[in-house]
């Protein structure tokens, strides 16, 4: 099994694209399976289209699922952080990609997506670990 930690500054944005990164990881690894993990309370990974407005959907849709003004019990932090805490509930914090020759099996239109709502911690590290076929 193959393992590495990505570190990234999210400076705030929900949603920081990461296909790069972990194509990079498994390039030189084969056929297997490609493991994305973020080991924060507040943050999740998905498989979206990137750059098309989906950022922005995504953005309204939590919004209106879990608004930041709502009366969380969550209260320590910044205005709406109990709403961060929440997020991996429906986001996961991992998810598997099949990788076929080094190269991710993702669809023409899925980017692999690091979600973080919380602006009160923009530095995160992502986990990939490989486990060949």
């Amino acid at each position: 099994m193959e393992t590495t930690v990505i570190e990234l500054t999210t400076r705030s944005q929900l949603a920081t694209d990461i296909t790069r990164e972990v194509a990079e990881f498994c390039r030189p690894l084969g056929d297997g399976l490609c493991n994305v993990f973020v080991p924060h309370a507040t943050a999740g990974v998905a498989l979206f289209e990137t750059g098309s407005g989906t950022e922005a959907d995504l953005s309204l849709i939590l919004d209106s699922v879990l608004p930041r003004d709502a009366d969380y019990r969550h209260r320590h932090g910044s205005p709406g952080h109990g709403r961060d805490h929440v997020l991996p509930a429906l986001i996961a914090p991992s998810l598997t990609i099949p990788v076929t020759g080094g190269r991710l099996l993702l669809g023409t239109w899925q980017s692999v997506v690091l979600v973080d709502p919380n602006g009160d911690n923009p530095h995160r590290q992502v986990r990939l670990t490989f486990l060949r076929g």
